[in-house]
């Protein structure tokens, strides 16, 4: 085959081989390649993360800050890297963290921390189905005990069961330490699904995943139960502050909320809120989180108030923000170095990443919601969007 992608199956992380393949990719697509072969990463720092590999996708990073977090973790002022090819996104954010500085910062909780492998199991009938569900329930701490066996700083915290026709849907639930974990949990999930069926007599079939963990896209089910972390990011604000630094009233966004709540509910959307995805994408790009989970990470629940002397109160609840702090892709060089900006890399680390995050998108949010209401989202644009193609 004369289009065959060159390989080395003794060490394919090497910059030979990754010379090879930029050669190969510029007779096959007349492509010159010469910025996709401009890097810093040693090739054999990549293993594990990327296969076939030529070089990188270099992903302008800007910075944000100073943001004031008021975290359990998180606690005070971070500069906050965002990596982005769109033009006012950093610019946004940044007068976003102004405000909640000026406010005394963001308050950020994570309030659940769940990893999830759903397998279902498949019996003759829904009574048998049934009788295994209750099994489940009174064999749980043997179950967990083979789960656990796969990894050390996996726990199987719990398991919620569904039945469907002749199925049991069995969602088990886990805290993964510094982790995203979805591999660890899958692992951890066949050891025990493995145990299960030689313990349990009846059983047709099971899968590993029935589709009920819903790994890269969005459920309600994330929304009610948590995927990875749930983060709830809040502060109040004086009128006053938000119409010096914004230019609006909290009146005016609290009649605004209501207005896209019902829009919001129109379009059938998983978000009430604004643009997660941006802050959460730039900062996933930059610290080498999944950027494919996303699809999850995304979905929020935006709520306000407004009190009596006019104080704005304002919450994002982000229910299923899968990130890590250790493993994947955290530990090369340009990502490892965003997350040292911000004492994030390494162990101990992830629920304080999850709530700059948090502030991150909270300060997003109010940012872009004042500059619709202000008239400045389009002009914003024109200034330091422009478009070079």
């Amino acid at each position: 085959m004369t289009n065959k992608i060159p390989r080395d199956s003794d060490n394919d992380y090497t910059e030979e081989m990754a010379g090879q393949r930029r050669d190969f990719a510029r007779k096959v697509t007349s492509s010159d390649l010469k910025n996709i072969g401009y890097y810093s990463v040693d090739p054999a720092d990549t293993a594990g993360n990327i296969e076939n590999f030529i070089g990188v996708a270099q992903v302008p990073i800007g910075l944000m800050g100073p943001l004031l977090v008021n975290g359990e973790h998180a606690q005070g002022e971070f500069f906050v890297p965002m990596a982005t090819s769109e033009g006012t996104l950093v610019a946004s954010y940044n007068r976003g963290a102004r405000l909640l500085r000026e406010a005394g910062g963001a308050k950020v909780t994570v309030v659940d921390d769940a990893m999830q492998r759903a397998p279902v199991f498949i019996f003759s009938d829904a009574r048998e189905a049934r009788d295994f569900g209750v099994w489940v329930e009174n064999n749980f701490e043997k179950i967990a005990e083979q789960a656990e066996t796969t990894t050390s700083s996996g726990k199987l915290r719990d398991i919620q069961q569904f039945s469907a026709a002749r199925m049991r849907y069995l969602r088990f639930n886990y805290t993964t330490g510094d982790a995203a974990g979805q591999n660890m949990v899958g692992k951890a999930t066949f050891v025990a699904c493995e145990w299960i069926k030689d313990n349990y007599p009846g059983i047709e079939r099971y899968m590993l995943s029935g589709a009920m963990d819903t790994d890269k896209k969005h459920s309600q089910l994330n929304t009610l139960y948590t995927r990875g972390k749930r983060v709830v990011a809040e502060v109040t604000l004086p009128s006053t502050l938000i119409e010096k630094v914004m230019g609006v009233s909290g009146n005016a966004l609290f009649k605004a909320r209501a207005i896209n709540q019902v829009g919001g509910l129109l379009a059938g959307s998983i978000n009430t809120g604004a643009h997660s995805a941006n802050g959460i994408t730039a900062t996933f790009i930059a610290m080498g989180q999944d950027v494919a989970n996303v699809a999850e990470s995304s979905a929020a629940v935006v709520y306000a108030d407004l009190d009596d002397q006019g104080n704005y109160y304002f919450s994002i609840t982000i229910p299923s923000l899968i990130v890590a702090t250790f493993g994947g892709g955290t530990g090369l060089p340009t990502q490892k170095e965003c997350l040292e900006m911000i004492g994030c890399s390494g162990s101990g680390k992830v629920r304080k990443l999850a709530e700059i995050i948090g502030a991150t998108v909270l300060a997003g949010e109010l940012s872009l919601m004042s500059a619709v209401l202000a008239g400045d989202w389009v002009t914003s644009h024109d200034a330091l969007g422009r478009n070079r193609n």
